[in-house]
């Protein structure tokens, strides 16, 4: 152990943080702007950059805080283990956020599409068909095409994977004391998750502009931003704790033996490649 954990307090109990409150509000925020943007309110994209701003100025100013204790020589083993049931749990909560939206896709698709095809309905709808991807019983939804896996999906999956491999080569290089390799194999895992979201940008205004599939396109439009989109939000929030990260790589904070903060971000990076290889199967494949 190093003299600076060595020297740390039994354990530490950190002082009251503004952090959260204020995270909660910004995050409020940027959910409102969104809510608004999608429901054609103009001021709705304006409070939503703004929300997403002020997060990110809560989150700089947060992670500054937990990095200064942490170099400061407050984390003693004790807090390690606490940081790493605190991250656990809360990769169990984000596996329970895409379970259900997962499970609504499956209810849609499974139960609810047979279920108003079946005869009982043909009386309402005797046109309809059990086909995911139509525009529903009604018709009211207008025209649209279905996303398939080629190309973008297939490329982003290859993007995610390769991203795998690229943090772990680069968590075994700082194992091994070699700060130059790991900053250069997580700058590689930072760009990699830097081009797919880029390409699903592409990805989506392909969609509006060519598919004119958007989320008002029924179940299957909603059901598909809904998943690619909040997991392209992890994919971005991902990337933001790498990049502090490798910033971190870069000042010389860890050591092999003491690198958390690094351990962290990687499980969540790896939890976001394991949703998108079920996403990319549920919702471009079948």
């Amino acid at each position: 152990m190093s003299s600076q954990h060595a020297n740390a307090p039994y354990y530490f109990v950190p002082g009251p943080s503004k952090w959260p409150v204020f995270g909660g509000s910004t995050l409020l925020l940027t959910m409102i702007g969104a809510s608004a943007w999608v429901n054609g309110l103009a001021w709705g994209s304006y409070l939503n950059f703004a929300g997403i701003i002020l997060t990110l100025v809560v989150l700089y100013n947060w992670f500054g805080d937990a990095i200064a204790e942490s170099e400061g020589g407050k984390y003693s083993a004790r807090i390690d283990v606490s940081f790493r049931w605190s991250m656990s749990w809360f990769i169990f909560s984000e596996v329970m956020f895409f379970a259900a939206f997962f499970g609504a896709l499956f209810y849609a698709r499974t139960i609810s599409m047979p279920w108003l095809a079946d005869l009982d309905h043909k009386v309402l709808w005797p046109d309809f068909a059990a086909n995911w991807g139509n525009v529903g019983p009604a018709g009211t939804i207008e025209a649209f095409k279905t996303m398939g896996p080629f190309p973008i999906p297939t490329i982003n999956t290859a993007l995610l994977l390769t991203s795998g491999v690229t943090l772990t080569i680069s968590h075994h290089a700082l194992r091994e004391g070699h700060r130059a390799k790991t900053a250069f194999w997580l700058f590689a895992t930072v760009l990699l998750g830097a081009v797919f979201m880029g390409f699903q940008v592409y990805e989506y205004m392909h969609a509006y502009s060519e598919l004119n599939l958007k989320l008002t396109s029924g179940i299957y439009g909603s059901t598909f931003f809904m998943l690619t989109g909040f997991h392209g939000f992890h994919v971005t929030m991902g990337a933001i704790m790498l990049s502090v990260v490798l910033y971190r790589v870069m000042k010389g904070h860890f050591t092999p033996e003491h690198h958390f903060a690094f351990e962290g971000a990687a499980w969540y990076w790896h939890f976001v490649d394991v949703v998108w290889l079920g996403l990319y199967v549920v919702v471009y494949w079948l």
